[in-house]
Formats: C-alpha cells, structure tokens, sequence
C-alpha cells in the first residue's frame, strides 16, 4: 500500500489523528496499548474515499449496507473493556466485521481474531484491506452472528460484538471459555454496552452495564 495513503495528509494526517487520541484521553480511555494501537490504525481506508476528511472525527460513520463505522471511542471503551476483563486474549471472536476497522484494532492487541459477517461484500472488502495492512492473524467466516463460530466450541477467550441483540444469544454465552469475557451492546430501544464473564473456576457467568449506546441491531441469516 502507498505509504503516504497510508499515513494519511491534511484531515488524515497524524496531527488529525493525535487530536483524536487526545478526545479519547478525556473520555477517560486510559489503556495506553489501545490509544497507541487508535493512533496508528488508518481509519480512512476503512470509509468511502468521499467522507476520508471525517474519518479522525469521534463519530460513527455510514459504509455500505446500512451499516456503519463505530465511533473511535466506542471501539477503544470495548476493546479496553475486553482486555480488562478477559483472563487472556489468544484466540477472540469478532461478531460483526464491517468495515473492518474494530477488527484491525483487535488483531493488533491480541494473538488471533476470528471474525464473522453476514453480509458477504463487507467481509471481502474487510479482507482484502487487512491483507493490504500485512495483517494474518485473523480468519473469516460469512455466517449468522448470533450464532457466532459453533465448530470452536468453548474455546474463545473473549467475544466482541459490533451489533445488538434485543438479548445476548446463549449460543455466544456458550462459546465463552472458562475466565473469557463477552463485550456487547444489548437491547431495542434503550442500548445498554454489557460485558459478561465466565468464572475460570465455577463456569458461572456474571454480568456487568456500563453505559448506553446505539448500534445496529444483531439481524439473523446471511446476504450475499
């Protein structure tokens, strides 16, 4: 990839990008591994070339599909939220792809990411960015989220997911491994961003709100 593209000019420059981080900071982002990690991933690549000048603005964005790009601050409060709570972070399902950008940032702090989408073109697209950014740590899958990546069985240290279920999906729960944390948005009208953990002993789950947020909702099936 060209590398001044790649570092972005003007509204895409690293000085947009440091003021970004800085918004961050006063939002009260305090894991420097994740500020480090927003910092340096090119959100631009991940809009339409048309809304790249907004791409460093703490505001979710429109891609494609009806879907969007999550707000800067909600991707660094989920990602410091499943780092905090997730005993470790080996292997780590992504529900939700789109454009990519939350998987990128995940495939930068832990050790591997599998990540679903229904929406076949947003997965190729995603895939064919990652590969230009030399990441290989992550595997795709185009399949219903909700049902998330069942032949794992309970072998994800943490769940991650980038839409909302009117309710968390027990298949999700079940994929949790003993000590492994789920980090998601849950409800209709009122969106509460939950994180449920697996007790690494007693295989009980608990859960903890945080605060309110507005996602896509969690839709069954797949589209090519």
């Amino acid at each position: 990839m060209d590398l001044l593209k790649l570092q972005g000019v003007g509204m895409t420059s690293k000085r947009t990008r440091d003021r970004l981080i800085a918004r961050l900071v006063e939002q009260g982002i305090a894991d420097q591994e994740v500020l480090e990690v927003m910092a340096n991933t090119p959100r631009h690549l991940f809009v339409d070339e048309a809304l790249a000048h907004r791409a460093y603005e703490d505001t979710a964005l429109p891609i494609s599909y009806g879907q969007t790009i999550s707000q800067p601050y909600i991707v660094a409060r989920m990602t410091e939220l499943l780092l905090a709570n997730a005993t470790t972070t080996d292997r780590v399902l992504e529900i939700g792809t789109g454009s990519g950008y939350q998987t990128v940032v995940l495939a930068q702090l832990t050790a591997r990411v599998y990540t679903v989408e229904r929406i076949l073109p947003l997965q190729e697209k995603a895939r064919a960015l990652l590969r230009q950014l030399g990441l290989r740590n992550v595997e795709f899958r185009h399949h219903d989220g909700a049902l998330g990546w069942p032949e794992e069985g309970q072998q994800f240290d943490a769940i991650l997911s980038a839409a909302a279920p009117r309710a968390v999906p027990q298949k999700l729960l079940a994929q949790l491994a003993p000590g492994g944390a789920l980090v998601i948005p849950v409800g209709v009208d009122k969106q509460i961003l939950t994180v449920y953990k697996r007790d690494a002993d007693s295989g009980e789950v608990s859960s903890k709100s945080y605060e309110p947020v507005r996602f896509v909702p969690l839709i069954g099936g797949t589209t090519k």
